[in-house]
């Protein structure tokens, strides 16, 4: 690619992970002995998605998956309860999944929920109803397996190299970070997590906290820019604290749906293609560069970049700062894109529990 990007070989989203030190899920269910389909749910506070998987070799093949933003989380950082529109939007895409799950015979599933039903006083009421209404047990799960799962699902695009490297997911509702060692080589052995954190800031909660005006003119944006990047470095410091001194190359991988529509953003794509995503290398200077770009644009020209579209335009924002954060503070000279994360994370586990 002329960009500067490259495409690292990379091993397939079903390669299995043989190495283990992620602990096991709790609460997986299974309705017959033998599963012929594997199932993974991801309620996070802006997206829903739905992967269905079934054996195949040492890994798997997706029959089936569904994604929807529902904006679980909106209003939540002012309210502190998930509002009843959010409940509905929600409900009505999980009744889609259920009848995904029904339709494909699932005999083995897990469905996890995150920031946004940890932090809601409703939470629980909320994941009853989910239970009452499609019946789907949503597990919520703590920021550390969050963490651990989003590596055991994207750590096979690791670039192989030496010493430690930084993988991070960028939420609706927090953002973790997560700091390895090993991994990259065979795209199949686990990394050993060294560290890890998780921040109150993901693009749903920084942009109802720090939002810009959409009326705002280039100036206040500017501003409005450099506060989110301050609040979202303030909530990293005691991680960065504790960062170990790092002589040679840094190794960085993201995986959410901020760096995928930038990476889209970056390469000039009409419409989002996974295939020239997914395992994507873009040098950072490049990210940093788009990041600024799109920060400076007002709403309506943010909607009229491809892959962004009014439906991100809002939020977007919000990731770029945090992610030029990221960039800041573990300074590499290359990101590596993930468009895999918790989903495959779980089938990995799934798939494995009942491989033993």
């Amino acid at each position: 690619m002329g960009d500067g990007s490259a495409r690292m070989p990379r091993p397939p989203a079903s390669q299995p992970a043989r190495a283990a030190p992620i602990q096991a899920p709790p609460k997986i269910r299974a309705r017959w002995p033998e599963a012929r389909h594997y199932a993974a749910l991801d309620l996070g506070t802006n997206n829903c998605r739905l992967l269905i998987a079934r054996p195949q070799g040492g890994g798997f093949t997706v029959v089936d998956a569904f994604s929807r933003i529902v904006r679980l989380g909106e209003g939540l950082a002012s309210t502190g309860r998930l509002s009843d529109a959010a409940i509905e939007r929600t409900i009505a895409a999980l009744r889609i999944c259920a009848d995904k799950l029904r339709r494909r015979h699932v005999a083995l599933a897990r469905s996890v929920a995150t920031e946004a039903c940890r932090q809601a006083a409703n939470g629980a009421e909320f994941i009853e109803r989910v239970y009452r209404e499609t019946g789907i047990v949503l597990d919520i799960i703590t920021a550390e397996e969050e963490a651990r799962l989003a590596v055991l699902g994207c750590h096979a695009l690791l670039e192989p190299g030496d010493g430690p490297a930084l993988v991070f997911d960028i939420g609706g509702g927090s953002t973790e970070l997560v700091l390895v060692e090993g991994g990259g080589d065979d795209g199949e052995t686990l990394p050993r997590i060294i560290d890890w954190h998780s921040a109150p800031w993901g693009v749903v909660s920084l942009t109802e906290a720090r939002g810009i005006a959409p009326d705002a003119d280039a100036a206040a944006r500017e501003a409005g820019y450099a506060r989110m990047r301050e609040s979202v470095a303030e909530a990293f410091a005691p991680f960065v604290a504790r960062l170990p001194a790092i002589n040679g190359n840094r190794r960085l991988l993201g995986t959410s749906g901020t760096v995928t529509t930038l990476a889209s953003v970056h390469l000039g794509l009409s419409s989002y293609d996974r295939s020239a995503i997914d395992g994507l290398i873009v040098p950072v200077a490049s990210m940093r560069s788009v990041s600024r770009r799109i920060a400076g644009l007002d709403m309506a020209g943010r909607s009229a970049v491809p892959c962004i579209g009014s439906e991100r335009a809002d939020l977007v924002v919000a990731g770029c700062a945090i992610l030029e954060t990221i960039m800041d503070l573990w300074p590499a000279e290359r990101l590596g894109i993930a468009d895999r994360g918790i989903r495959e994370g779980i089938l990995r586990h799934l798939m494995g529990s009942r491989a033993q």
